[in-house]
C-alpha cells in the first residue's frame, strides 16, 4: 500500500496541451476515480502516473517516492486495460503468473500467489483455458488477476469495464469495490461513465479538458458542484440550466418567475439556476412544461418537455402523475443551486 503524490502535471503534445497543472494527493488504500468526457486528459494522466507517458513539467511521487523519471517497471504499479491485453497462446495461469517469472519469483511462490488471485476472484476452474476460450467478464478476471499477483503499491484501471455489456458492468463494478476494500491497495480509475465514477470512488477528480474542475467525494460533488460543467456531467438525467438575471436581491428567470434567491451580485447580472431533475416539485404557482416525452421507468417517470420561454426541462416523478399536456412544476429554493452565467462558476 503507498500513497501518491501528482504536483503541478502538464502535457503537452507538439502545440497541443492536454494537460494543465494537474495536483493530486491521494492517501494510502484510497480510490480515486478520474472522469470525464473523451478527450479530457484523465487516460492521459493515468499513463503519466504508471510512465507509459512523460509529463511535460511536474512530478509523480509513490510513497514519498520521486518516480517521474523510473520506467513503469521501476515504479511498482499493475495497470489494468480496456482492452485485457492478456496473451492470447499462453493459458490463463501462465498469464497471471508471466509477470512473476520474468521478475524471477520461484516456481512454488508463483502458484502460491496465482491459487490465491485465482481463489479470490473464482476463477480456479478456468486456469488451464487459454483467452480465446473465455467471456468478457472472465477475461477481465483474468487481467485483474494478473495485476493482483504482483502485489503492487498501485493499481491503476483504465476504463476496464467498458467492453463488457450494461449487466455485467454492474456485477463487475461491485467485484472490484469489493476486491479493493478487500486488498486495501491504493487505486486510481479511469471512467466516462458517471454512474460507475460515484459507485466506485472514495473520491472523484472530475476532469475538464485537461484540467480538474473538481476533487470531492461522490456526494460533495453530487450536492455542491464547483461549475456548470461538473453539475451537467454528473447526475443522470443531467442537471437542469435556467438562465436568470439578478433583480432586488431575487433572481427573475426568463419566464418571468422571481424567485427569491440571494447571491452578492449588483442588479443585472446575470446568473444560471441549476436543479436536479427529481428535485421538481408537481404543482401551481411555479413553472408550466409542455410535455414532449415520457421515458416510464416502472416506479417513476423522466418528462421532457419545455418551458414558455423554450429552455428543455427534464423532470423525473413518479408514475402516473403526469396529466396531460402540461405539467406545472415548482423550484424548491432549498434545492436551487446559483452560477455566475458568464463563469460558470458556483456562487
Amino acid at each position: 500500500m503507498a500513497t501518491l503524490n501528482v504536483a503541478g502535471v502538464t502535457k503537452r503534445f507538439g502545440t497541443t496541451q492536454v494537460l494543465h497543472g494537474i495536483d493530486l494527493d491521494v492517501t494510502d488504500g484510497e480510490m480515486i476515480v478520474i472522469v470525464g468526457a473523451s478527450g479530457c486528459g484523465k487516460s492521459t494522466l493515468l499513463r503519466i502516473v504508471a510512465g507509459l507517458e512523460t509529463a511535460t513539467t511536474g512530478s509523480i511521487r509513490i510513497e514519498e517516492r520521486d518516480v517521474t523519471a523510473l520506467e513503469p517497471a521501476e515504479r511498482d504499479v499493475a495497470m489494468v486495460f480496456q482492452n485485457y491485453a492478456l496473451y492470447p497462446h499462453m493459458t490463463v495461469f501462465q498469464n497471471m503468473a508471466y509477470g512473476l517469472k520474468i521478475r524471477g519469483r520461484s516456481p512454488e511462490d508463483i502458484r502460491r500467489r496465482v491459487a490465491e488471485a485465482a481463489g479470490m476472484l473464482e476463477i480456479q476452474h478456468l486456469l488451464e483455458r487459454r483467452p480465446r476460450q473465455l467471456s468478457g467478464g472472465q477475461r477481465q478476471r483474468v487481467a485483474m488477476g494478473r495485476a493482483i499477483v504482483r502485489d503492487p503499491k498501485l493499481f491503476l484501471f483504465d476504463e476496464p469495464l467498458s467492453n463488457l455489456d450494461a449487466k455485467l458492468r454492474v456485477t463487475m463494478r461491485a467485484e472490484i469495490k469489493r476486491l479493493q476494500r478487500r486488498l486495501g491497495v491504493t487505486s486510481l480509475f479511469v471512467t466516462h461513465d458517471q454512474v460507475e465514477a460515484m459507485t466506485l470512488g472514495d473520491r472523484l477528480v472530475v476532469m475538464h479538458q485537461g484540467r480538474a474542475a473538481q476533487i470531492a467525494t461522490p456526494m460533495e460533488i453530487w450536492s455542491h458542484p464547483a461549475d456548470t460543467y461538473v453539475a451537467g456531467f454528473i447526475g443522470s438525467p443531467s442537471m437542469n440550466f435556467l438562465p436568470g438575471v439578478m433583480e432586488a436581491g431575487a433572481v427573475r428567470l426568463e419566464t418571468g418567475l422571481l424567485l427569491p434567491v440571494s447571491a452578492p451580485l449588483a442588479d443585472g447580472h446575470k446568473v444560471t439556476l441549476g436543479i436536479r431533475p427529481e428535485h421538481l416539485l408537481i404543482g401551481n404557482g411555479g413553472l408550466t412544461l409542455a410535455v414532449e416525452l415520457l421515458e416510464p421507468l416502472g416506479g417513476e417517470t423522466v418528462v421532457h418537455g419545455k418551458l414558455d420561454n423554450g429552455t428543455t426541462v427534464v423532470a423525473k416523478v413518479p408514475t402516473g402523475s403526469v396529466p396531460g399536456d402540461t405539467l406545472g412544476v415548482i423550484l424548491p429554493l432549498d434545492k436551487l443551486h446559483i452560477f455566475d452565467a458568464e463563469s460558470g462558476l458556483r456562487l
